[in-house]
């Protein structure tokens, strides 16, 4: 399994960004997926994850302001960033772990990429 995220990049406070993680090894509509996100020198987040069946899920940090979304032929998961905060900033990646609103303890078959950064300046 093999994911990859990109998209990230620097955005002033209130603008928009999308980011995508594209699967190989791995299809998004067959599983639960998710984004999570580890700003610096903080803990892993939880921000948005899509069931199977495609219910979704998110923090309430991000609600209403994040989506996410995926493309089953593309096998390509997506989070749009809407009116994005300084505190957004931090490494995004993506997962075949269902969202966790609550503690989380790794399997051996979880699967995450690599990340990709996302910074909102004031």
């Amino acid at each position: 399994v093999q994911l990859v995220e990109s998209g990230g990049g620097l955005v002033q406070a209130g603008k928009s960004l999308t980011l995508s993680c594209s699967a190989s090894g791995f299809t998004f509509s067959t599983s639960a997926s998710s984004w999570a996100r580890q700003g610096r020198g903080k803990g892993l987040e939880w921000v948005a994850g899509i069931s199977k069946d495609g219910n979704k899920e998110y923090a309430d940090s991000v609600k209403g302001r994040f989506t996410i979304s995926r493309d089953n032929a593309k096998n390509t998961m997506y989070l749009q960033m809407n009116s994005l905060k300084p505190e957004d900033s931090a490494e995004y990646l993506c997962s075949n772990v269902p969202f966790h609103s609550g503690k989380y303890v790794p399997t051996k078959d979880d699967e995450w990429g690599k990340g990709t950064l996302v910074t909102v300046s004031s």
